[in-house]
């Protein structure tokens, strides 16, 4: 179940959010560039290589002179919120999905707090994006559509994270929450496409995952396939897996450099101030 009573001791963490934004961001001076979502400051006379589609048809028809629009560059962050809903997030007790919801609502709620919007989206085998707004109704509208979803589908990241990029803005920082449980060359053409956008990449698993506490005569579900398998749990085989995880971890962590994205990894049984702690310090 996801509760939201946690919310309101998250504000020790909203200074370290905003130092974050605000020395990643800082410059010693605005930049200006023309498009979408900026504020215009001013015009200036049309020269050749200009785009005309900037030019602003008002001012030509009272000065028959040619004029282009200059925007100022949007100095507002947003938060962008992306969860893993596929069916391996609903393995577990508590689920991974309800603790990977609660860590994305505490994100969009840091945003909140420092006046920021913040956008999400889920993803399993599709991508669902809802709009960026800001304030305590959007949260609220968040945590209900996160309370009403249940994990379904296999995701396919490199997919989701290549349409979300077309939206991304200037100023954008992403936290994607997800077990990253599939194909290695997946998540890497995932963050490829991603690029340097500010990145928070969260691995959630749960603590018999992390470390196996399952032996002996099993079956064992495939929760995105509903393959079933039956196996012996042997010591060597716990083993084994114990080490296949571990560089799976590892090759996540070292993906993520190039693009110069934080990794970290969290298991369910963390408290959830602990986990901020991690992702944030």
């Amino acid at each position: 179940m996801i509760t939201t009573e946690f919310l309101s001791g998250l504000d020790r963490f909203n200074l370290v959010m905003r130092k974050r934004v605000t020395s990643k961001y800082a410059g010693s001076r605005p930049s200006l560039m023309t498009g979408r979502g900026a504020q215009i400051k001013d015009y200036r006379l049309y020269a050749a290589g200009d785009d005309f589609r900037q030019i602003d048809w008002k001012v030509y028809a009272r000065t028959d002179n040619l004029y282009v629009k200059r925007f100022e560059e949007e100095r507002n962050l947003t938060v962008h919120v992306i969860l893993d809903i596929s069916s391996s997030m609903a393995y577990g007790r508590p689920g991974k999905y309800d603790f990977a919801a609660m860590l994305g609502i505490g994100f969009a709620y840091l945003a909140m707090r420092g006046n920021e919007k913040f956008q999400y989206a889920v993803f399993s085998d599709n991508l669902k994006v809802f709009q960026p707004k800001r304030g305590m109704g959007h949260l609220a509208g968040m945590v209900e559509l996160l309370n009403s979803t249940k994990p379904f589908g296999k995701s396919d990241f490199a997919k989701a994270m290549a349409s979300y990029r077309k939206i991304l803005g200037s100023r954008s920082m992403l936290i994607v929450v997800s077990d990253f449980l599939y194909d290695l060359e997946n998540i890497k053409d995932g963050l490829k496409v991603l690029g340097n956008a500010d990145t928070k990449l969260v691995q959630v698993l749960d603590r018999t995952e992390r470390s196996l506490g399952i032996e002996g005569d099993l079956k064992l579900k495939d929760s995105e396939s509903g393959e079933v398998m039956r196996t012996y749990v042997s010591a060597k085989l716990k083993s084994d897996y114990q080490r296949q995880l571990e560089r799976h971890i590892s090759e996540i962590r070292k993906a993520a450099i190039p693009v110069k994205a934080s990794f970290n990894v969290v298991t369910t049984d963390t408290p959830i101030f602990d986990a901020f702690y991690q992702i944030l310090r």
